[in-house]
């Protein structure tokens, strides 16, 4: 099957979207025109920033930094072993590995090599990327390990025995496309991927699954549910735990809507009544429903971000006795749960910060308890160790304090210090605190500074202010690790803000800052930015914005909408032309947070937040720097391509742009390779700001 690497709509005579567009030739993401130019590109940006001795000494520290053996290896239990992936400078592909609980809390675990990506690379040939595995429930022994070949989101699937440690001769295997697979049983899996013409949504995902059984052809097996083409995508997938077993199909209409199905007896179909924008899960007899909208049942009203219970079994026959778990305040909202053999571990933020409760049904009726109490801008995440009994593993972190893991038993023992990450940076100098902005409709805004303790507010302090601001995602306190070497540690203060578009708030921050009101998202950063200003922590001069993805439109947008509050701008694997997005990869998947630029009302919006097209001549724009990566197969690199060319061609200087060919979204698939960036990054900026 052919990859889905850099997937592009084809343009047709007259397309407005590609009226006056010079630069249509950098879409060809491995074209030789396009790779020449990249290349060209990225020599004159290593020139300028890569070849001084302090830049050779940030990389080397950072580097050392990440490969250091005394990293906290984080773990997920299956069956009776913990497992780690690990990368260092002897396995930079790195280690898939597995240890026993007991022998993960000694100082020196024992661990057993499961599966050595390095050397699957140098026997095949190939350049793969460990993207984790799918497997087995109960006894774990089979499982399918993907691997991506330069590490996109397309990735194939290879059935692999975790009992012998060896791939299974003849197994299950999915040729390399953007798949869901899901474990049926041993035999069989549900799978959704490329098979040919029409077998593919427009946003580059999966419209069909299969049952596929094993030792059959792919193209006999059964079809149990398909999409439409402008559908996102299709979901198929078995529930288990707690002694239920389940079977789902669905329609992933975007990115936040849905419609799904119980699959039952015969294959027959039994909607799971929700709104469309509800997400929900299974927890032994219950039905967990959470939504994004406010919903009324019965007569009873439930505010958007309520976390809610039902009977599953009474709820498919319509009985529509609801419980609820969670109903959110005015700062407080849920950020996730995850389920033991009895119960649920909600993880609640409020005002930012993390809270831990336990919520248990009894007799029919749910408590709710404390785990863990909210600690100043921490962050707290917590994973269940099995369904089969009520352990968990907890990580605590904030900006100045490494990873701490503990690990505890629901209702017999209180969470136990078992792994602390070591120190990256001395924190003692540097102080967290949080302010309020006022974004230019009245919203009070919330942002992170981490500065030096006796920071003088004189102005001259170089800021990087950083943000995404998009589809729900919550910025929550996490150690800053290199950045505090890259950018605390050389004198720089930290900035994150916490603008409308993400989740720090529930679904309404996200949604009032969605398609026709997306422009809210800009106006609370730039008010952090005026904040920053009046506060005399900083000057435009000395004041840089970073941001990544979603964030690099946002970074995008404060090039173009404000370029006199900034001294530089990191804009790193963006989107940036919103008139061709969707015909980019992945970007169709996106347009309920966007918007459709095909469609003209829509357009007239969209362009307001396009930052390809409101670049003007004779505007002095702050010096920028692009970053991003061949292998990007989510956010096509044209994006930042065609913005850098079109502005040298309007004759603006201090452009850079650079583009590593491996690491797909995250632009690095390998802690060298993530250390240049960071080194690369931080010399850039303190270049501009220092």
């Amino acid at each position: 099957m052919t990859p889905l690497f850099n997937s592009i709509r084809p343009a047709f005579a007259g397309d407005p979207a590609t009226r006056d567009d010079d630069f249509l030739w950098l879409e060809e993401v491995n074209g030789r025109r396009a790779l020449e130019w990249v290349h060209a590109e990225n020599t004159r940006t290593s020139a300028a920033f890569t070849q001084g001795d302090d830049f050779s000494r940030l990389n080397q520290q950072l580097l050392d930094l990440l490969n250091k053996d005394s990293r906290l290896a984080q773990v997920a239990q299956y069956g009776d072993y913990y497992y780690n992936f690990w990368q260092d400078k002897q396995n930079p592909r790195g280690l898939l590995r597995r240890t026993t609980p007991a022998g993960y809390v000694k100082d020196a675990p024992p661990w057993e090599i499961v599966l050595d990506i390095d050397a699957l690379c140098a026997r095949e040939g190939k350049n793969w990327v460990y993207q984790g595995f799918t497997a087995l429930e109960p006894d774990y022994h089979l499982c399918l390990v993907a691997l991506s070949p330069g590490g996109g989101d397309a990735a194939e699937y290879r059935e692999f025995d975790l009992a012998a440690k060896q791939f299974v001769k003849s197994g299950f295997y999915v040729p390399v496309a953007k798949s869901h697979v899901s474990w049926v049983d041993k035999d069989t899996l549900f799978v959704a991927t490329d098979a040919g013409p029409g077998s593919m949504t427009h946003s580059g995902y999966p419209r069909i699954a299969r049952r596929w059984r094993r030792n059959t052809p792919f193209d006999t097996a059964q079809i149990v549910y398909q999409v439409a083409e402008d559908d996102m995508t299709v979901a198929a997938y078995r529930d288990s735990g707690g002694g239920f077993t389940r079977d789902f199909v669905g329609r992933i209409k975007d990115f936040f809507h849905g419609e799904y199905f119980l699959l039952a007896q015969h294959d027959k179909k039994i909607k799971i009544d929700i709104p469309d924008d509800a997400r929900f899960s299974t927890f032994r007899e219950w039905l967990i429903i959470r939504l994004n909208s406010s919903w009324v049942v019965e007569g009873k009203h439930y505010v958007a971000g309520s976390l809610l219970a039902a009977n599953f079994d009474d709820y498919i026959a319509g009985k529509k006795t609801l419980h609820p778990l969670f109903i959110p305040g005015e700062s407080t909202v849920l950020q996730r749960y995850t389920r033991t053999r009895d119960s649920l571990i909600a993880s609640v933020m409020n005002n930012v910060a993390s809270e831990l409760v336990i919520l248990t049904p009894k007799a029919g009726r749910w408590t709710r308890e404390s785990l863990v109490k909210p600690d100043n801008f921490s962050t707290l995440m917590v994973g269940s160790t099995s369904d089969e009994n009520n352990g968990y593993l907890l990580t605590s972190n904030s900006y100045l304090q490494p990873a701490s893991l503990y690990r505890g038993e629901l209702f017999t023992a209180e969470p136990t210090l078992i792994k602390q990450a070591p120190a990256d940076f001395d924190a003692d100098k540097y102080a967290v605190s949080q302010h309020f902005a006022v974004s230019k409709d009245g919203t009070r805004i919330p942002y992170f500074q981490i500065a030096r303790k006796e920071l003088p507010l004189n102005g001259k302090n170089p800021t990087l202010l950083y943000g995404y601001g998009g589809f729900g995602i919550s910025l929550t306190p996490q150690y800053l690790g290199g950045k505090g070497i890259s950018w605390l540690d050389r004198g720089g203060v930290y900035v994150v803000a916490n603008i409308r578009g993400g989740g720090e708030f529930g679904p309404d921050w996200h949604q009032s800052a969605i398609q026709q009101h997306k422009l809210r998202s800009y106006e609370d950063f730039a008010s952090v930015a005026q904040d920053l200003i009046a506060r005399r922590v900083t000057t435009p001069a000395h004041l840089g914005v970073e941001g990544g993805s979603n964030g690099g439109l946002l970074v995008g947008n404060m090039l173009t909408r404000y370029p006199q509050l900034f001294g530089c701008v990191v804009c790193e694997v963006p989107l940036l032309d919103m008139q061709r997005y969707t015909r980019l990869s992945a970007g169709a998947s996106w347009i309920a947070e966007y918007g459709d630029p095909d469609k003209p009302d829509q357009w007239q919006y969209v362009k307001t937040f396009s930052p390809y097209h409101n670049l003007h001549s004779g505007v002095t724009y702050p010096p920028v720097l692009f970053y991003t990566a061949t292998s990007d197969d989510r956010v096509n690199p044209a994006h930042a391509r065609k913005m850098a060319a079109r502005m040298q061609s309007l004759g603006i200087e201090n452009v850079y742009f650079y583009e590593n060919t491996d690491g797909g979204h995250s632009a690095s698939a390998d802690k060298k390779q993530s250390a240049f960036h960071s080194a690369l990054v931080s010399e850039f900026l303190w270049r501009n700001l220092g």
